[in-house]
Parts: structure tokens; sequence; C-alpha cells
């Protein structure tokens, strides 16, 4: 079959400005992700303590007689709320987290990657994208929708006004919790070409620390037990934050250290793992 010269010709598409190449890894991300089933059980799934706790905000301002009890809605509830969707960032994160840089590295496409003008921070940043886009989803946007939702059954600004902090409390420590999981993983993930290896040896961390923690608690009754466990440090911080009393006596600053201490330790383990091959001709 003959080739014809065609020649020069002048790019006819659109150039896309530098720096959003991170965009299109997490957009692929998501839509791939949302293809699975048990994904969208489990975010479905995540949302059925946001209906209850609206349902029960619903009776306690119809009937006053409830706001005095158990049922009243107050910072507590929002601090509880968050807590107990940490099953659901635990299971989005293995489902989802897993294999976001294992699979690539069992394809070896990390080196096609990084072979085009792609950084490696842009890289990182549209992996993690997609982990935190479904992770915000179970946490920061459920709570704040049942900020709003009890202030429009209240009909009033009086429980915003007198809890002020509560924006930025569930914030902050919706932040934490996104960040920690999302890194924590991706690092894990970047060690391993097996994303089945790689969920097992997150789930070991998380459980693993939480038991050498329930050991030192009652073996040794230590003040700063809490501090070998990112999960309990990430609790006694929230604690503080949404001002309930708090379940360790370890100071706040050094669970605050454990907690961006193990997210920085992620960070470096992906900027040594992420990187492209010289080619030496």
């Amino acid at each position: 079959m003959p080739i014809h010269d065609q020649g020069y010709r002048r790019f006819a598409g659109t150039r896309e400005p530098r720096g959003r190449a991170w965009l299109v890894i997490m957009k692929a991300g998501i839509r791939s992700t949302l293809a699975r089933k048990w994904l969208r059980i489990i975010l479905l799934a995540s949302w059925a303590q946001f209906l209850v706790r609206a349902v029960v905000m619903y009776f306690t301002t119809t009937y006053g007689q409830l706001a005095s009890s158990i049922l009243a809605t107050n910072a507590q509830t929002f601090r509880e709320f968050l807590e107990r969707q940490d099953i659901f960032v635990f299971f989005i994160t293995i489902f989802v987290g897993a294999g976001l840089i294992a699979n690539d590295r069992r394809a070896n496409a990390l080196q096609i990657y990084l072979s085009k003008p792609l950084t490696r921070a842009e890289y990182i940043a549209g992996k993690a994208g997609t982990l935190l886009v479904f992770l915000v989803a179970v946490t920061w946007v459920p709570a704040i929708l049942l900020l709003a939702v009890q202030t429009m059954l209240a009909g009033n600004f009086t429980f915003v006004r007198a809890n002020a902090f509560l924006l930025p409390a569930i914030t902050v420590y919706a932040a934490l919790q996104v960040l920690l999981a999302t890194f924590t993983m991706l690092a894990l993930s970047s060690l391993s070409k097996s994303a089945r290896f790689v969920s097992i040896m997150y789930a070991g961390v998380i459980f693993f620390t939480d038991a050498v923690f329930g050991m030192l608690r009652f073996l040794v009754r230590a003040s700063g037990a809490s501090l070998v466990s990112p999960t309990q440090s990430l609790a006694q911080i929230g604690d503080v934050i949404f001002r309930v009393p708090p379940r360790h006596d370890t100071p706040i600053v050094l669970s605050i250290v454990v907690v961006l201490g193990l997210i920085g330790l992620s960070i470096l383990v992906l900027e040594r793992r992420i990187r492209g091959v010289e080619v030496v001709a």
C-alpha cells in the first residue's frame, strides 16, 4: 500500500492549560469506579444514618417535649454522626483506593503516565482526587446537609448561632478524616502490584494498631496509649474539635502530631515510589 506524504499540518485540537492533567485522571477514575455495583450499594448504605437522624430531628423540632431528651440535637450529634461514618470510610477506602496505584504498577502504566507532559504531583493528585470525592460524599457532605436540615426544621438560625463552631468543626474533622485515609491508602498502594494485598495491609494497619492500643490501655493504663493508633488519635482530635469530653487523657498536640505525621510519611513514601523510568541511550 503506498504511503502518501501529507506534509506538516497544524494541530487542530484544543490545548488544555498546564496543570489540569490531574483532572483527567480523576474523572476517569471516578467514572470507572462508579461502574461497580458494590460501590453504589455502599454509597447508598452510607446515607442511611443521615436519613435516620433527619427523621429524629423532625420529631424533636415538631414535638417540643422531646427537645430536652437524649434525642436533642447538639454538637455531640454531629460528632457521633461522623464517627459512625468511619465504617463506610474504611470500606470505600479499600474498595476504591487499593488498586489506584497498585494496578498501574502491575500494568507498568507508570512509565506511560510519566512519559507524558504529566508531573508526578499531578499523577498523585489525580489518584488522590478519585478517592477523596467518594470519602467526602460520605462524611462532609451528609454532615453539612444534616446541619442544614436542622436549621430548616427549626425555621430559624438559633441553633447555628448558638453552635457557630460546628461548620468549621465539621470541615476540619472531615478533612483530617479523608486525608488520613486517602494518603495512607495511596502510600500502601504504591508499595505493591496487588490490590488485594494492599487491602490486607490497610486493614492490618487499622486493626493491629487498635489492638495494640487496647492491650496497652488494659495492661499498662498508659496515658499516651492512644498515640499508637491513628484512629484513636483522630478520635481524640474530633472530641476536642466538637467540644465534647475527650475519651483519652492524651495531650491533643501529640494526637495532632500522630495524624499529621502519618499523612506526611505517606506523602514521603509516594514521593519515593512514584518515579519515571530513566532511559539511558
